[in-house]
């Protein structure tokens, strides 16, 4: 069963990056996302660190969607679904994989992100830069939680991109005002006696959410 989770990962990987766009597009339209909103700050005007925040989280989620409806669409566009089902280990590794897969790229994504921000929006005074990436990694699991789950029940739509994009903003609300209180903190070095609650709302919508599509996915994913 570990090869064949593997091996789901390992194809994700393959298919993505030999066709080049499935990451390319995602960091495009999050450092575009940056350098507009950099275009929109007065000359000299500081930018606040929740406002650097947001946007890092704007340009996360924008990536998010872009990533998981590419993953979920290479077994649409060449038929493989059926293989997938057919194969004998349980379907929650197929999210399982998806979901690791996702968050590799997203990470990915991230990589090129922060020092946007930290350039364009001049938020070099970063207070714990390991707070801040366990930040991102703490949000990002739920992240990847809720667009490995939607990214499956998006499939088989006509308008499959509109649909995860409308039903996954709504849902991703909690975490991602958790990810910038808690990113805005580790940015300003300030002190805030909510970060624990902050954290705590996070890694519940994470556990939530993974319960949930562990528990869904099947259903989902075996419906045409």
């Amino acid at each position: 069963m570990k090869i064949k989770f593997l091996n789901v990962i390992s194809k994700d990987i393959k298919l993505i990056f030999s066709d080049g766009s499935g990451i390319i597009q995602p960091v495009l339209l999050g450092l575009i996302l940056v350098f507009v909103f950099s275009l929109s700050t007065p000359v000299g005007e500081e930018v606040s660190a929740q406002a650097a925040a947001s946007i890092f989280w704007l340009s996360t989620s924008f990536a998010l969607i872009l990533v998981f409806n590419t993953l979920y669409s290479i077994e649409e566009d060449n038929q493989a679904r059926t293989g997938l089902l057919l194969s004998p280990m349980p379907l929650q590794f197929i999210w399982l994989g998806k979901a690791f897969t996702g968050l590799l790229l997203l990470l990915l994504t991230q990589v090129f992100f922060l020092p946007a921000i930290i350039v364009f929006l001049g938020q070099e005074n970063i207070s714990s830069i390991w707070g801040l990436l366990g930040t991102i990694i703490l949000i990002d699991w739920g992240l990847v939680a809720v667009g490995s789950l939607l990214g499956a029940v998006s499939q088989g739509h006509s308008a499959r991109d509109s649909l995860l994009s409308v039903v996954i903003f709504p849902l991703l609300i909690p975490i991602l005002l958790a990810g910038i209180r808690m990113s805005s903190h580790f940015l300003t070095g300030g002190f805030e006696d909510d970060l624990g609650a902050w954290a705590g709302i996070a890694f519940a919508f994470g556990a939530i959410f993974t319960g949930a599509a562990i528990v869904l996915f099947p259903f989902v994913y075996s419906e045409y």
